[in-house]
């Protein structure tokens, strides 16, 4: 680009200067020829003078003294020279001066003036001037030489001033190459920075409008996956263990062992559906989630926890009143939520899992605490990969509330205690 940009301001200078040269260098020649013709015509009225009446009866002339490059001759009414210098006859130019006018001639490489000399109102002679044309030549080519050199030192400076315009133009257009490289190579924190050309900047802005949109979405993708990953683990293997377990056992009632994978099934179909819904909505806006009631929740929460912390040893205790218990709550996400939040329980708390629910007018309170204690503070432990484990519940579970426009936070360190904030669209 910076050569293209240099050549386009060459070609353009130098049209420009042609069309300016070309003009100035005729003008210039017509300008020293005029000046030149102005000054044999002086230089011949000077003579004419000096020339008195009795030229014709044979009066001598003296002539007056001129430049030295000019030629000056009186002629009498027939032609021939009568005093100074020139050809012994006059030639045209002479005679055209003889017939009442001035002459302007060039003859034998000479430019020739030639003025009359009246006596009364007869013309009783003529007086020739003239130089040589080399001279005038000569001082045309040289203010054309100069011309020339004025030519070439603006091209010159056009070279500078284009070179240097070129580096403006093509650095910020560089420098995006370079970032849209590091992107390319995965450095998503890549930005284009601010230039001073408008329209680079315009460019700037919208690559870099495009590259905050394809991060979020490569954000969403990874986070989805990882949700995905984390969710869906669990529930797989108690499904697997729980099929296996009843084709092992020959007595096991096998219709209650589908009842229960089916039930399982349902719930896996809920947390892909949840997943991809927090994955395309913005996180602005609050998920649509059927509505359902909070006790239900509970109450199959209990039924998917109870076995698994009982298997090791440990306690899960559910409060709740039955008028609380009625009230309608976004299911899905809810069921998302306290699934994290026993998960969490489960691998990193101790002792009795205690759930309790609280009534609080304007929205529902459901606290998650277990005999353990937090290693983590409250404005860390939602961060995603924080941790011992993989470091998503949490902050999944945080980012489904948000989204349904509840409220997750850790309201206890020793034990520890989860809290969800359940909104109750206009109160009670």
């Amino acid at each position: 680009m910076r050569a293209r940009v240099v050549r386009v301001a060459l070609v353009a200078a130098a049209v420009a200067l042609l069309l300016l040269a070309v003009p100035l260098a005729v003008a210039v020649r017509f300008t020293f020829v005029a000046d030149e013709n102005g000054e044999l015509e002086r230089d011949a009225m000077a003579t004419v003078v000096r020339v008195g009446p009795d030229f014709a009866a044979g009066d001598p002339v003296e002539l007056p003294g001129g430049r030295g490059e000019t030629q000056r001759g009186v002629y009498d009414a027939t032609g021939r020279l009568r005093s100074g210098a020139g050809p012994a006859t006059g030639g045209d130019a002479v005679r055209e001066a003889r017939a009442g006018g001035v002459a302007r001639k060039r003859a034998g490489g000479e430019l020739v003036i030639a003025v009359p000399v009246s006596s009364g109102e007869r013309v009783i002679g003529a007086v020739r001037a003239s130089t040589s044309a080399r001279t005038v030549w000569n001082r045309v080519l040289w203010a054309w030489a100069a011309l020339l050199g004025l030519c070439l030192l603006a091209l010159g400076a056009a070279v500078i001033v284009a070179r240097r315009q070129a580096s403006v133009l093509s650095s910020p257009l560089e420098a995006l190459a370079r970032t849209s490289l590091a992107i390319a190579d995965g450095d998503l924190t890549a930005r284009a920075d601010h230039s001073t050309i408008a329209e680079i900047d315009e460019v700037a802005r919208a690559h870099n409008a495009m590259v905050e949109r394809l991060a979020r979405l490569l954000e969403q993708q990874r986070h989805f996956t990882a949700n995905a990953s984390h969710q869906l683990r669990t529930p797989l293997t108690g499904l697997q263990l729980g099929l296996e377990a009843a084709l092992a056992d020959p007595g096991a009632d096998a219709r209650a062992a589908l009842a229960e994978a089916a039930e399982k099934t349902r719930h896996l179909d809920h947390t892909i559906d949840e997943l991809l819904r927090l994955a395309t909505s913005d996180a602005s806006m609050s998920l649509p989630s059927p509505a359902q009631e909070v006790g239900e929740l509970l109450e199959a929460a209990e039924r998917r926890w109870h076995g698994v912390l009982a298997r090791d040893g440990r306690r899960l205790d559910v409060l709740w009143e039955p008028e609380p218990g009625k009230l309608p709550v976004p299911g899905r996400t809810t069921d998302q939520i306290l699934d994290v939040l026993f998960d969490n329980a489960h691998r990193h708390g101790g002792g009795t899992v205690t759930v309790t629910l609280r009534d609080l007018g304007t929205a529902l309170a459901v606290d998650v605490a277990d005999e353990g204690t937090a290693a983590l503070e409250s404005r860390v432990i939602f961060e995603r990969g924080i941790g011992e484990g993989s470091g998503i519940g949490l902050a999944l579970a945080r980012e489904l509330a948000a989204a349904a426009g509840a409220r997750l936070a850790l309201s206890g360190t020793a034990p520890t205690r989860f809290t969800l904030l359940l909104p109750l669209d206009g109160g009670r």
